[in-house]
């Protein structure tokens, strides 16, 4: 039996590569799940009236690579904590040459290209069938590409993303063929995240810092390096945290305007 911690959060917010802390700590707890631990201890801190509990998803010190992330722990904690809505930056390769290095990408799809992941809350007894067809909450996407363009970044209002095995990075073949599919961004991390925050009925955001072109871009770009990646994620960390700060303050109370909260309604036979 875990016990849960009790309400303690409002909004949830991964961190990925280079972002490992930005708000102020004012309690760090550890959260039993019947998963296991979830990557690291939870911090809790105040952006305006709300409460936000942040989680590393590689862990404070990046030991945990993509494909060993604990997925369903960190979502379970998060859900455990109280939180509705669940905000989920990570560092993403573009795919396309009009989405730039340093540019932000409020994605609204996914394509899932990861194998052997623990992605489902429900082995049963329950069969239950959570659509992924709009994976991604469609008022928190709507808050954040206005604070975004209020504030001065470069955002792409709707975007694909792409999610690989990792850790390796895709050759260039590989890059040429998602390139050719039209789909805009590359990442490891994404999924299952998002689907699990859906089947535990989040409201779930992601926000994807563009830190490089993908290594088969058109034939004439660089291979991708983990250095080169956290070089310019690092140059736009505070971009991201002045954009969470002011996307927070801007999230209403209740969730009136979107079906995230009531999807098992219509996911079980």
């Amino acid at each position: 039996m875990f016990k849960l911690p009790g309400k303690k959060a409002d909004i949830g917010v991964f961190g990925g590569s280079g972002f490992y802390n930005f708000i102020d700590i004012q309690e760090e707890i550890n959260v039993e799940t019947p998963y296991g631990p979830p990557s690291d201890s939870i911090m809790l801190g105040k952006i305006g009236d709300k409460t936000v509990a942040f989680l590393p998803r590689h862990g404070k010190h990046h030991t945990i690579p993509p494909q060993a992330i604990n997925y369903r722990a960190n979502v379970w904690a998060m859900k455990a904590l109280g939180v509705s809505r669940l905000i989920s930056p990570c560092a993403a390769g573009s795919l396309q040459k009009h989405v730039e290095p340093g540019d932000f990408v409020i994605c609204d799809q996914f394509v899932n290209k990861t194998y052997n992941r623990k992605d489902t809350f429900y082995d049963g007894p329950i069969t239950t069938h959570v659509s992924p067809a709009d994976p991604y909450c469609p008022e928190l996407r709507e808050i954040a590409v206005k604070t975004a363009k209020d504030i001065g970044i470069k955002v792409h209002e709707t975007g694909t993303i792409l999610v690989i095995q990792g850790p390796r990075f895709s050759t260039k073949a590989e890059s040429k063929f998602f390139t050719a599919m039209g789909w805009e961004v590359i990442n490891m991390t994404q999924y299952p995240e998002v689907y699990l925050a859906r089947e535990m009925e989040l409201c779930t955001l992601n926000i994807s810092l563009i830190t490089d072109y993908d290594s088969g871009l058109v034939g004439d770009v660089e291979p991708v390096s983990h250095s080169e990646v956290l070089k310019v994620f690092n140059a736009n960390n505070e971009k991201l945290r002045k954009l969470l700060f002011a996307l927070i303050e801007q999230i209403p109370g209740n969730r009136n305007n979107c079906g995230c909260s009531t999807v098992l309604e219509h996911s079980r036979i």
